[in-house]
């Protein structure tokens, strides 16, 4: 028989519940290739690690399924179902564009060096794309981290091989100013939720 509880008892779960906006993305790992190739184009690395994931208002955590497959004749009359694949789904990063538009650039020269193998100058006829490796413009420790405003607990997604696969439409318009925002889809190979160090992974 259930227990009835009283409003006291259970207002404390409600008043203690994770919020929206409080979070932080770390762009890290850019591959040396990447990370000379930016440099060049006016993009610093301390651009990167410090002000690209603050200047990041707008973003989601990952998600994840399994995929599954349904066997059938294990035992008579019984279909079973298995798991033999994890999926991962891109996500959407929505960034603030400072008034140097590096925020933009970094976006625009990360996809254009992923697809500017050739080494051609894009101004050349008969420019032709050639992508690069993925080892040349995957980064592997990206991360998201979900905190509150007290800071004492707090979530963390490390995403591996992960890179920008669209740079989504910037609507500008001679009406109300706004601040001028940039969004990109990322793709990644997966992500480890939880810090990545070798304590933490094996202690909780």
């Amino acid at each position: 028989m259930a227990t009835p509880r009283r409003i006291s008892d259970i207002r404390p779960l409600f008043t203690n519940l994770a919020q929206t906006s409080h979070y932080e993305v770390k762009f890290g790992g850019l591959p040396d290739p990447l990370s000379q190739y930016l440099r060049k184009r006016g993009i610093t690395s301390r651009f990167i690690a410090e002000d690209a994931g603050l200047l990041c208002n707008n973003a989601v955590l990952p998600t994840t399924q399994l995929a599954t497959a349904e066997i059938t004749g294990n035992y008579i009359g019984i279909t079973e179902t298995f798991a033999h694949r994890r999926q991962y789904q891109d996500i959407t990063l929505e960034f603030y564009v400072d008034k140097e538009y590096k925020t933009l650039k970094f976006l625009e020269h990360w996809i254009e060096f992923i697809a500017n193998g050739s080494g051609e100058s894009p101004l050349r006829e008969g420019y032709y794309f050639r992508m690069r490796y993925p080892d040349e413009y995957k980064t592997n420790y990206t991360k998201i981290i979900k905190f509150d405003r007290d800071y004492d607990n707090s979530v963390e997604y490390t995403f591996i091989g992960m890179f920008p696969v669209a740079l989504n439409s910037i609507p500008v318009n001679y009406g109300t100013s706004e601040v001028l925002k940039a969004s990109a889809t990322f793709n990644f190979d997966r992500y480890v939720a939880g810090k990545v160090d070798s304590f933490s992974y094996y202690n909780g």
